[in-house]
This record gives structure tokens, sequence and C-alpha cells, in this order.
């Protein structure tokens, strides 16, 4: 209400230089830039990178399709990587053998809240002259040994829609470490322009603002993020407290050294133990007023990418059965225990 009772709506406003510096203090970055959405953060990201047509990059193919989508916009191709089953994330023992002279670097996604094993891939972008681009759409918070995500790579980015931890309804941001990186993307969010010099544009730039009021819902929410982050934990720990023993189903790993975003509350479905597909599960919870969701389909299969994929012999089988048997529950901060509950025992029931 301060930002709209202030007259200042658009992309100028004490909102958003107060959530940029809130944000990148929390990512532990030098800085944060926010965008209008979480593709455009990684189109930016790219940008800054100068990636060319013709170039290579690293993706995990078990993502949201944007996560690709931002290298084809630079007309460069995607290469995609099977998941490590501890992470879910990019494995870095699987790197090397798809480096090519063309290769210019690599897009980690902390899925589903849970960090990449950065260090390893970090030290592979090192030896091979390598930039990294962390993917943190869906792991707002998350922790990495102790250091949050978002300032471990050369540039992170991150996603603010409506189903976020954090949501501005759309939004998104680029955290930065290096000061002249930050300088190059601020010009490219904003048309170009030179801050010296009002309506002269030395590069061709591009509107990728995001409004005071957007981060104004954003600060507000920052300020209640103890809240927010803990009762999502609790719905979490929920969940597993119910769903646990039940034979065929099993949840998302975290490893010893990671502290996951609590983003949505991921099941895995066995089949042949539990009795029924995790297709079936879907359209049952569905008859009864549950949605859910399946895991992304393997960005390999998509008919964009799918010949690309064909052509370099690509084989993620941990993907391909992630994506089969993977399915998010219901998961929002205002959800109630008894919510809950309905939701897990409609689960339980199935199996009977």
């Amino acid at each position: 209400m301060e930002a709209i009772q202030s007259s200042w709506i658009s992309s100028t406003g004490k909102f958003i230089d107060r959530f940029e510096r809130e944000f990148a203090d929390l990512c532990g970055a030098r800085t944060a830039l926010s965008v209008s959405n979480g593709t455009v953060a990684l189109h930016l990201a790219l940008l800054g990178l100068d990636v060319r047509p013709g170039d290579e990059v690293l993706v995990p193919s078990l993502t949201y399709v944007a996560t690709a989508n931002a290298v084809r916009y630079m007309g460069a191709e995607p290469v995609f990587i099977d998941v490590d089953p501890a992470t879910w994330g990019l494995d870095p023992r699987l790197i090397e053998a798809s480096i090519t002279r063309r290769t210019k670097g690599i897009i980690v996604v902390h899925l589903y809240g849970h960090p990449v094993d950065m260090d390893a891939i970090n030290h592979l972008a090192a030896v091979h002259g390598l930039w990294v681009v962390e993917d943190a759409a869906e792991a707002h918070l998350a922790t990495y040994k102790g250091r949050p995500v978002g300032g471990l790579g050369d540039l992170g980015t991150f996603s603010f829609y409506g189903n976020k931890i954090f949501t501005s309804g759309e939004g998104g941001a680029v955290t930065v470490n290096n000061p002249q990186m930050e300088v190059r993307l601020r010009a490219l969010r904003g048309q170009g322009v030179d801050p010296a010099r009002r309506y002269y544009f030395p590069i061709t730039g591009y509107n990728f603002r995001l409004t005071n009021v957007a981060c104004a819902f954003l600060c507000a929410q920052l300020e209640r993020r103890d809240q927010l982050i803990g009762r999502r934990r609790e719905i979490f720990a929920l969940y597993r407290q119910l769903l646990s023993g039940v034979p065929g189903l099993d949840f998302q790993p975290e490893a010893e050294w990671a502290r996951s975003a609590p983003w949505l509350f991921c099941l895995l479905i066995d089949a042949a133990k539990f009795g029924v597909t995790r297709d079936e599960v879907q359209t049952r919870l569905a008859a009864q007023g549950i949605d859910s969701r399946p895991f992304f389909i393997p960005l390999h299969t998509l008919p964009p990418f799918r010949e690309g994929s064909r052509q370099r012999g690509e084989k993620l089988p941990w993907t391909e059965t992630l994506a089969a048997t993977g399915m998010n529950l219901p998961t929002y901060t205002n959800m109630t225990d008894d919510d809950v509950r309905r939701v897990a025992g409609a689960i339980v029931e199935l199996s009977r």
C-alpha cells in the first residue's frame, strides 16, 4: 500500500533498491538486479556472459523449459546432462564427457529446492575455463555447505512466480558478485541507457525491469521470511510423518551438506510396490478435488530439443526415471495441518 500511495508504481522507487539490497545480502552476493520474471533473469545472465550463436551450454534435462529456452534465445545450443540421484541436480561426474571446443558454460539447477554440488562443478568449470550460472528459481534461501545459493557461481537467477516461496506474481532476480558485470547487466536490463546521460543509449538493451509495486510485495515477504519458510518446513515434516513407511513411496533426498528450500513436496511412486502408477494416483486425487503435478518432462525429449539430443547420443536414465515416477503434492504457506492430512490420507488409501 505504501508503494501505491507514493505513486511510484513503475520501474523506479525505493522498494526496488531495498529489495535488491536485502535479497543480495540473503544470497551472500554483492548485489541483485530485479527483473520481470525468472526466464528473463536467465536471458539477462546469458546476455551478460556474451553467449553467442553456435556456443554450447551444459544444462540438466530435468528442469523447467525456461532453462533451455534461454540458451536458445542466444542462438546457442543446450547440451543435456543426466542428474545425480543423490541430489536430483546436474551430476558433476558426467560433465567432462560432454565438453567440446564449443562449450562456454554450465547452467546448474537447484531442482525442487535442493542445491547442486557446487564445489565439484565450480572446480570442473575452472579447469576448463567455463562460467557457471545457478538457476535457483525454486531454491529461495537454500544453503550449500552453510552458504546460500545464488552467490556460489558467476551469476545466480531466481523466479518470483506465483507458486514460489517469495512471489510478486511475476518477477525474478539476477545475483552478481563482479562489479563490472553488474554495470553491464544494469545497462542491458534498462534499454541500454547510459546511467550518466538521460536518453543516451550506447548499446542495444532490453526492457527487463521489475516494478516498485512488485518489489514492495517482495520486501514485505522478506520481512516475514522466517515465518514463511518455517511454516513450509512444518508442512514438509507432516507429509513425511504421514507418508513414511508406505510401501512404494519415497521422498526427495537431502545431502548432508545441503539445506533444501521447502518449495514443493516431492513424492516418488514405485508402481510395482505401491500398486498404482504415478499417473493413476494423480487422476484419483483430482477426482477428490486434490491437485498435484508430475515432475517436469525431460527437456531432451521435447520437440524443440530431441533431434539435437538424439544426434549427440545423449543417455539420461536417472532423468527419465525420476520424471516418470515423481510428483509434487500441494504445498503453500497457508495450508493447514488438516489440508495436509487430507492429501496424505487420500494417497495412503490408494495403496490399500
